[in-house]
């Protein structure tokens, strides 16, 4: 992975990816006792940043793997992702989704075309589910995080973090990202460490399920010990990637871990000073800049809002908090 591959993502993407905005609030200021700008992922093409990185994919595939057609696995979003990037590239799709996943993305993911099979995700194993049907079928498995291509469209964002941040005269942040897998947060470190080198990237993560946190702590990959029971379903993952651990390690600082309730808080302040829709895991970098201030020590601290696919009754749950 470098920086060349992510200006590379960035040109096959371009007019395809929406430039999301940067935005602010004086309220969120006062809460965090620090200018807080937003980046707002959560208003990309399928509600998520992962149609970045699954645009960046799909579109290096050869003619022949897009007739051939792609497989991944998803809770949801990066399932979107992949399956708008083939739907626009005319490739069939299929999407190995956990059986609890929120009903609007796999609806959401049907509807854009994609085959979806449920899984059982406390006892079955969605690596060897999305590679056995790879197989068998002859698709191209792109996997969620721990995928070049993947990693480098994630890391669109950074490239354009460090130009906005730099328009507004921000050249020094702490850019708090929600991460799962890590494919955007060492995404956007490579980004920021090639533009805007001065800013530092710290991963964030829901409570009891801070895998990247406790594995930057440890200089070595753990694992979480569960793998549901977080309203944060988007970025609940088993454990950092192999490809992206080592950029977290290289460029990102302390992880940040943020409960349930600071995400529901952080949702509802989204919506209520910032006019956006967030969902529980694209909210615990927001939660984090907002709720967690000794974790930081610079004037501005940058959140990443990374997805806003959330079903009426969590929503409801966030607005309960105003």
């Amino acid at each position: 992975m470098n920086i060349e591959m992510i200006r590379a993502a960035a040109q096959r993407i371009k007019g395809h990816a929406h430039v999301t905005p940067l935005l602010s609030s004086p309220f969120l200021d006062k809460i965090a006792g620090r200018r807080v700008l937003v980046k707002a992922e959560c208003l990309q093409h399928t509600g998520s940043f992962k149609f970045r990185g699954g645009r960046a994919a799909v579109s290096a595939l050869s003619d022949a793997q897009l007739m051939n057609g792609v497989i991944a696995y998803s809770s949801g979003n990066h399932a979107q992702g992949v399956a708008l990037a083939a739907k626009e590239h005319g490739a069939p799709a299929v999407i190995v989704m956990p059986s609890d996943a929120p009903k609007i993305k796999v609806n959401n993911t049907r509807a854009l075309g994609a085959e979806v099979i449920l899984y059982d995700r406390a006892t079955e194993d969605r690596d060897a589910i999305g590679q056995r049907i790879a197989s068998a079928r002859g698709l191209t498995l792109i996997r969620p995080y721990d995928e070049p291509e993947v990693i480098a469209g994630q890391g669109t964002v950074g490239l354009e973090i460090a130009s906005q941040a730099t328009a507004l005269g921000v050249t020094e942040a702490d850019v708090v990202v929600c991460c799962g897998g890590g494919g955007l947060t060492s995404g956007i470190a490579l980004a920021l460490a090639a533009d805007a080198p001065k800013m530092r990237v710290h991963p964030a993560e829901p409570a009891d399920f801070d895998d990247v946190t406790r594995s930057l702590a440890a200089g070595k990959i753990v694992s979480n010990a569960r793998l549901s029971g977080s309203i944060c379903d988007a970025i609940v993952t088993p454990q950092p990637g192999n490809l992206t651990f080592p950029i977290m390690q290289a460029h990102c600082g302390a992880g940040v871990v943020a409960t349930d309730e600071d995400c529901l808080r952080a949702m509802g302040l989204a919506f209520e000073r910032l006019k956006i829709v967030v969902e529980p895991g694209g909210a615990v970098a927001l939660a984090a800049a907002l709720f967690y201030p000794e974790q930081f020590t610079g004037d501005t601290v940058i959140a990443v809002t990374t997805g806003g696919n959330v079903d009426s009754a969590t929503f409801i749950r966030a607005l309960e908090t105003l």
